[in-house]
């Protein structure tokens, strides 16, 4: 029961991911953070199997580091997301597949632009404008497809976070208190408390 969300404009990325991490009619945890910094301009958001998210997530965090000791660079933000769906390949034709759901979201310096890529648990991935993962997608696509637009502001993206946080609380049964949000752009990656929006 994970609500994971994303916006993308010209040249920033917004994020979305609950804190809770539930199981059944459990809820084991409220303060969650299901995102990993992959670099100062990258990182990830996750949802899934709460063992495999932990995992999966320290495995690529740690590769995509181990990359830029290596060879003095980061990876841009396609090239992390391309490594990461080889691996989530690999992993589902092996004997332990992860189970893990992924919003990857990165600005490149190299072209100045922002990029957010959708990553599912069977290795697709597709370049989108904006996205969603877990049930919360059911509701959301909608209010994104309707108020998105591509020369999209930051301002104009908090508003649109803002609207889906209203249709979550109106419509959706599972009330997510806290949510986390982070912010990528030329400056880096920063995270926004919901006051800031």
């Amino acid at each position: 029961m994970d609500a994971q969300f994303a916006i993308a404009g010209r040249d920033f990325v917004i994020s979305v991911t609950d804190k809770g991490v539930m199981n059944s009619i459990l809820k084991m945890k409220k303060n969650q953070d299901k995102t990993c910094q992959l670099s100062s301009h990258t990182f990830m958001s996750v949802s899934g199997e709460p063992g495999d998210t932990s995992n999966f997530s320290e495995y690529i965090q740690g590769n995509v580091k181990l990359y830029s000791v290596r060879n003095s660079q980061d990876l841009s933000p396609s090239e992390t997301a391309n490594f990461i769906r080889g691996e989530l390949a690999d992993a589902l034709r092996s004997r332990s597949p992860s189970h893990v759901n992924l919003l990857v979201a990165g600005y490149d310096r190299g072209s100045g632009e922002a990029a957010l890529y959708w990553i599912d648990y069977l290795s697709a991935m597709a370049k989108v404008p904006f996205a969603a993962h877990g049930y919360c997608g059911y509701f959301l696509y909608a209010v994104m497809d309707r108020e998105y637009t591509q020369d999209i502001s930051l301002d104009g993206a908090k508003a649109l976070v803002k609207k889906c946080f209203e249709v979550l609380k109106t419509r959706f049964v599972i009330d997510f208190s806290d949510y986390t949000i982070k912010v990528v752009d030329r400056d880096g990656t920063r995270e926004l408390r919901q006051d800031e929006l």
